[in-house]
């Protein structure tokens, strides 16, 4: 079931790419609810869910909690890595002659969509609620995904060949990775530390690329609608499933 609904990430990612290659100007309002639904799944499911079950404390602070700050620090870190590199780059041979950069920028998303998939398929191991949610979650924010790496890697001066390779590496990644967790079951507690460290991450996705990019060209109230839209659907669906 698994690697069936991670199908759903697979064809997110190809629209995200299409999408990208043929700009519509909607493209800010999908990108407000996702950032919406990915907010939901943190707050209503992945924290509480991770708190319950990982519970030890570490000097009066519950794991789940240091998990959570450390994935959106990671997270965080990763990015700025990324962001000083290219940079450089692009200080001494301009961004658009550095064809290299796009194309480690886009293999750093087909990493994060592996983890995905994972996740993914460790949130099944949880409860078919649990999996369902998060890979909801997943897939709504896969478009951006897709998007992204087809933006990044054509943006480095990389032939529009290598873009669509790279958006299909990037839509395959999350079935790869929901399928690796076929073959492994993590132990309870390990994969409540796991939930509370990954939500810590797609927070940061949400708050730091997600909803900016959705407001960036658009900073209108219907993307914001879309935006609290998206929570609140997390609610019901979250709060429907556990009567």
């Amino acid at each position: 079931m698994a690697v069936l609904v991670a199908l759903g990430s697979f064809v997110m990612t190809l629209v995200g790419g299409w999408t990208a290659h043929h700009v519509t100007d909607r493209r800010h309002l999908v990108l407000g609810f996702a950032g919406g639904l990915m907010l939901g799944v943190v707050g209503f499911d992945l924290l509480p869910e991770a708190l319950h079950g990982a519970g030890n404390e570490v000097y009066g602070v519950p794991a789940a909690l240091l998990l959570f700050v450390a994935g959106f620090l990671v997270a965080h870190i990763v990015e700025r890595l990324l962001a000083m590199r290219q940079a450089a780059h692009g200080a001494q041979e301009g961004a658009e002659q550095v064809p290299q950069v796009g194309l480690g920028a886009a293999s750093a998303m087909v990493g994060h969509s592996v983890a995905d998939g994972v996740a993914i398929g460790a949130s099944f191991q949880v409860s078919s609620t649990m999996g369902y949610t998060v890979a909801l979650a997943v897939i709504t924010h896969d478009f951006a995904d897709g998007f992204n790496t087809y933006t990044i890697t054509r943006t480095y001066g990389n032939a529009r060949r290598k873009a669509l390779a790279m958006v299909g590496a990037d839509a395959l990644a999350p079935v790869v990775g929901a399928a690796s967790t076929l073959l492994f079951t993590i132990p309870a507690q390990a994969l409540a530390c796991y939930l509370g460290f990954f939500g810590g991450v797609l927070l940061y996705i949400a708050a730091a690329e997600i909803l900016p990019e959705a407001g960036h060209h658009h900073p209108a109230r219907s993307t914001l609608l879309c935006t609290i839209a998206g929570a609140a659907l997390m609610w019901l669906v979250i709060g429907t499933a556990g009567e």
